[in-house]
C-alpha cells in the first residue's frame, strides 16, 4: 500500500472511532448501568449530554490550533487523547465520574471533524469522493457502536468496552506518529495559517461572493442536521408504528422456516431500520462521484427535491409503502452529508480551513441537539404525520438556499487571479 493510500486509511479509521467512541455509552448504560448502578437510564443519559455538548464546541478551538501549529500533530492528539481518555473512563465508579470522563472524550471526538476533513480537501483532487468515502467510514462506526461494544460486554464486562477500543487508538496514534512524523516537523516549521497574501488582495467582488457563499454553507447546514437528526433518531419510532403489518408477516415467515414458535417483532424492525440505514448511507458515494463531475449546486438541488418528494408522501403510508417511501428520503438525508463539506473544502483558504470546518461543526452539533426536543414535541401534539410535512418544508427551505449558489464557487485560485 503506498503512502497516500495508507495516510487516507488512517484518516477513515479515525472518522470510524470518532462516531463509536461518541456512541459507546449509549449502550453501556441501556444494557448494563441501569442495573448495576440501581439508575434510570434517562437518568444516565444525562450524563452523557455535556460529552455531546463538547463534540461540537470544542470543533472551533481544534480547528484553531491545528491552523497554526500542525494538522497531523492534531491528529495525533485526537488518536491518543481520546484512546487515554476512554481507558481512564473505564474505571469510573459513579455517574459524575463517567460523565467527566463522556465530557473530556466529547473534547478529543471534537477534533477530528475540523482537522480530518481539512486534511482530505486539502490533500486531494477528487474531492466529492474522498469526502464521500471518508462519510462512509463515519457511518459505519455509528452502526458499529452498538454491535462491538454489546459484544464486549458479553465477553469482557462493560469496562473492556471502553478499553479495547482506547488500546487500538493509542495503537492507530502511535502508526500515524510514525506515518507522519516528517509532515508535522513541517508544519511546526511552516505553520498552515501562515499569512494568505492571496485572501488579503481578493477583490471586493470575490469577497461579497464568498460571503454569500458561507452564509448559504451555514443556512444549509443548520436546517440539514435538523433534517438528519429528525431522520435517523426518530426511524425506528416510525418503523415501530408504520410497518408491524410487514414486520408480523416477516417474523411469521421466519418462525415457519426456524420453527422457534416464537414471533420477534422487534428484530424484525429493528433490522429494517439497519438495512434502510445501510443502503441509504452508500448515497453519498454516488453523491461525491456527482460533486466531482457536476459540482455542488445542481447535485444539492437534485438531493433537496428527493427530499421534499419522499417527506411529503409519507403521511398516512404503513408497511411496504411507507418502507420504500423512508428508503427514499433517507437517500436524501445521507446524500447531502457530503455536500457542504465539499463546499467548504472549494472555497475556504488554506490557511483557515480548519477552522472554518470547526464553526461548520458547531453549527452542525448544535442543531443536532435542538431536534430532539423537535421531535418529541411535535410527536406528542399532533403525530409523525405532522413531522414529515414540516422536514418536507425544511427541505425546500434548503432548495430555495441552493438556487441562489453560483454555478461556479469562488476558490482561493480565483482570488488569485482576480487580484491580479
Amino acid at each position: 500500500m503506498d503512502r497516500d493510500r495508507s495516510y487516507f486509511l488512517m484518516l477513515n479509521i479515525g472518522h470510524f472511532l470518532d462516531h463509536l467512541f461518541t456512541l459507546v455509552f449509549a449502550t453501556v448504560a441501556a444494557l448494563v448501568l441501569y442495573r448495576e448502578w440501581g439508575v434510570g437510564y434517562a437518568d444516565l443519559l444525562a450524563y452523557a449530554t455535556p460529552g455531546f455538548f463538547a463534540f461540537g464546541l470544542f470543533s472551533l478551538p481544534a480547528g484553531w490550533i491545528a491552523d497554526k501549529w500542525s494538522r497531523d500533530g492534531m491528529m495525533v492528539v485526537f488518536f491518543v487523547g481520546i484512546g487515554l481518555t476512554s481507558i481512564i473512563t473505564s474505571f469510573a465508579q459513579t455517574p459524575l465520574q463517567i460523565g467527566m470522563g463522556l465530557f473530556v472524550i466529547g473534547m478529543f471526538a471534537a477534533i477530528y471533524h475540523p482537522v480530518g476533513l481539512a486534511i482530505v480537501t486539502m490533500k486531494w483532487k477528487n474531492t466529492g469522493m474522498r469526502i464521500a468515502m471518508n462519510g462512509v467510514w463515519g457511518n459505519l462506526g455509528v452502526a458499529s457502536a452498538a454491535l462491538i461494544t454489546g459484544y464486549l460486554i458479553d465477553h469482557g464486562g462493560w469496562r473492556m468496552a471502553f478499553v479495547l477500543p482506547g488500546v487500538f487508538s493509542i495503537g492507530m496514534g502511535i502508526i500515524y506518529l510514525v506515518m507522519r512524523r516528517d509532515g508535522i516537523r513541517a508544519d511546526r516549521n511552516t505553520p498552515v495559517a501562515k499569512a494568505d497574501a492571496t485572501a488579503a488582495q481578493a477583490s471586493p467582488a470575490y469577497r461579497s461572493l464568498l460571503i454569500r457563499v458561507s452564509t448559504i454553507v451555514f443556512l444549509t447546514t443548520a436546517v440539514s442536521s435538523i433534517v438528519f437528526q429528525s431522520t435517523t433518531f426518530a426511524l425506528p419510532k416510525i418503523f415501530d408504528e408504520r410497518l408491524q403489518g410487514l414486520a408480523a408477516n416477516i417474523s411469521a415467515w421466519m418462525d415457519r422456516a426456524a420453527g422457534s414458535g416464537q414471533e420477534d417483532l422487534a428484530t424484525v424492525i429493528g433490522t429494517l431500520a439497519f438495512i434502510i440505514f445501510a443502503v441509504a448511507s452508500m448515497a453519498q458515494l454516488v453523491v461525491g462521484s456527482m460533486l466531482d463531475r457536476f459540482g455542488p449546486r445542481s447535485v444539492f438541488m437534485v438531493v433537496a427535491v428527493i427530499q421534499i418528494i419522499f417527506f411529503s408522501q409519507m403521511p398516512g403510508l404503513t408497511d411496504a409503502v411507507a418502507l420504500a417511501v423512508a428508503l427514499g428520503f433517507m437517500i436524501g438525508a445521507f446524500g447531502q452529508i457530503p455536500i457542504n463539506d465539499y463546499m467548504i473544502g472549494k472555497t475556504a483558504s488554506g490557511a483557515y480551513r480548519a477552522r472554518i470546518y470547526g464553526v461548520r461543526y458547531v453549527v452542525s452539533f448544535t442543531a443536532l441537539a435542538a431536534s430532539l426536543p423537535l421531535i418529541a414535541y411535535v410527536y406528542q401534539n399532533w403525530g409523525f404525520d405532522t413531522l414529515f410535512l414540516i422536514l418536507a418544508g425544511a427541505a425546500t427551505v434548503i432548495f430555495a438556499a441552493v438556487l441562489t449558489l453560483p454555478k461556479q464557487l469562488p476558490t482561493p485560485e480565483t482570488a488569485a487571479v482576480a487580484a491580479e
